[in-house]
């Protein structure tokens, strides 16, 4: 495994364009600070984020029973993970009857063997791919560029983050933080190493840019003999996959190949093929903001003569077991990756989603992947604090997934993890705040001290910066001069009484006002 920094762009394989791991990033605030200074990167996220909560609030606002249709979802989603032992079962039983075979999967590394031995016995030394969150998740394209075997992005997004050696920022949009004439550049200098070269006349255009990537990525589709694909849903009652999508790589990806390999994390599964009905009402308006996507791809095992001939459904859990063990924390496992809570998050909006060091970004990511990954990683412990709390997040989340609630879970865990060895600056810090305020007397010291140092600042309204250890806090914040009384001894002056009714004309003096 490699480490990059957010500023160093993971190398390409010799075969094809592979992104480096996430090991070795640093924690958020410091990959924050640094994305922060992209403007370009910045202006392309509030543009794109912007038309995308304005595309959804008008679907959505069409329907009068939106939030029954979340409160189904969510209801469906956790009968799901109730019993998930038991669906997965009858997925296996029914997929299997149709002519399937699948496979289980403890983690990526079993993952990943599985789905290179089975590429190896076809002899195939490329493979075609539909967008995928979990074959990111394992590294997919890493292990099979090890096995010597090419991994081709199908989806626009994807294709542009692959020929660019990028990192993916988004999860419905992974190329959100491109834009157009970067995504033109990419196509001219990196498209006729891998494949058919783009037009030398080619324009920023987007029908001139997406032409281009159809007439690469034709010749690719026709000679492919294994796909791999993800899965939106897996329906248990009669062994489905379910792939939703907008531009048809994905209808190529599974009906051309004479192999199909489909890696479904096992939160997937939905009960019944009528729970569908609700799923995609909700997805595509909280994702595209459609109000149904272009192409829902549907296939239950192998129709004779149709389609491919060897279907392969590796079943992967990957740490979703010790997610599903957790009470609070396992409401994240209902997430159908529709990425609304990235396009209302303040903080995904400005940093973007490299600063998250995951495949996994925004709100979702920072609840998801600290209990996939663990929390042992400088990152992965910083995520749950990356987040204003605001809960935009759950507002807008289609499965009613309360993000801040589980972030606030999270925080818990990470400091309850630290407990007992050298604490932290901030730790320390917390821990001569709490000695204060458990004892008036102590508060009302230092409140008299706070106050008694308004003299030394004139008129001035703020201090500036403060020296370290405060530095880091002072830094994005104008710290505001101590007032020259506090409210306790503003309460004696005008209050004294005891009635609670402030003394005299009732004027509160500036302190008051204040």
């Amino acid at each position: 495994m490699s480490t990059t920094t957010p500023h160093t762009r993971p190398s390409q394989h010799p075969h094809v364009g592979v992104t480096r791991t996430f090991v070795g990033m640093p924690k958020f605030p410091a990959a924050a600070r640094a994305e922060l200074a992209n403007t370009t990167q910045r202006r392309n996220l509030a543009h794109a984020t912007g038309i995308i909560r304005e595309k959804r609030a008008g679907v959505v606002g069409e329907l009068d029973n939106w939030e029954q249709l979340r409160l189904a979802a969510e209801a469906i989603k956790n009968r799901a993970l109730r019993n998930l032992d038991s669906y997965l079962v009858e997925f296996e039983e029914k997929a299997t009857a149709a002519g399937a075979v699948v496979h289980w999967a403890r983690d990526a590394e079993e993952a990943n063997r599985i789905i290179v031995e089975l590429v190896r016995d076809t002899g195939a030394d490329e493979v075609v791919k539909v967008k995928s969150m979990a074959t990111q998740e394992i590294e997919l394209n890493e292990a099979l560029a090890a096995a010597g075997i090419d991994a081709w992005e199908t989806d626009l997004a994807e294709l542009i983050v692959q020929l660019g050696d990028d990192w993916p920022s988004h999860i419905l949009v992974p190329a959100i933080h491109r834009n157009r004439s970067e995504v033109r550049e990419i196509f001219l200098r990196r498209m006729k190493e891998v494949g058919r070269p783009a037009p030398d006349d080619l324009t920023d255009d987007p029908r001139r840019l997406a032409e281009a990537a159809r007439l690469h990525l034709r010749e690719k589709f026709l000679r492919a003999k294994v796909g791999i694909s993800g899965a939106n849903f897996a329906v248990a009652d009669t062994g489905s996959l379910v792939v939703v999508e907008s531009e048809g790589n994905g209808r190529m990806c599974l009906t051309l190949p004479e192999t199909l390999i489909s890696v479904v994390g096992i939160e997937k599964i939905l009960p019944t093929w009528a729970d569908l009905e609700v799923f995609l009402q909700v997805l595509p308006r909280s994702s595209t903001g459609e109000r149904e996507n272009p192409y829902t791809s549907i296939w239950t095992g192998v129709t004779p003569g149709d389609g491919p001939q060897n279907v392969h459904i590796v079943l992967l859990d990957n740490h979703r077991t010790d997610v599903l063990a957790d009470e609070v924390g396992r409401d994240a496992l209902r997430c159908i990756r529709c990425s609304a809570c990235l396009n209302v998050c303040p903080v995904y909006e400005r940093a973007g989603g490299h600063a998250y060091g995951s495949v996994y970004p925004g709100p979702i990511g920072a609840i998801l992947t600290p209990q996939l990954r663990g929390t042992s990683s400088k990152v992965d412990q910083s995520l749950p604090f990356a987040s204003s709390l605001c809960g935009a997040c759950f507002d807008v989340c289609p499965v009613r997934i309360d993000i801040p609630d589980i972030l606030v879970h999270l925080r818990t865990r990470v400091v309850d993890e630290k407990r007992g060895g050298l604490p932290s600056a901030e730790a320390a810090a917390m821990k001569a705040m709490a000695w204060t305020f458990a004892d008036h007397r102590r508060l009302e010291a230092a409140q008299k001290a706070a106050t008694t140092s308004h003299r030394f600042f004139g008129k001035r309204t703020s201090i500036g910066a403060l020296p370290w250890p405060l530095s880091g806090w002072s830094s994005a914040r104008d710290v505001p001069v101590p007032p020259a009384e506090s409210f306790r001894d503003w309460w004696k002056a005008n209050c004294a009484n005891g009635t609670g009714e402030a003394n005299g004309t009732g004027d509160t003096g500036e302190a008051g006002r204040e």
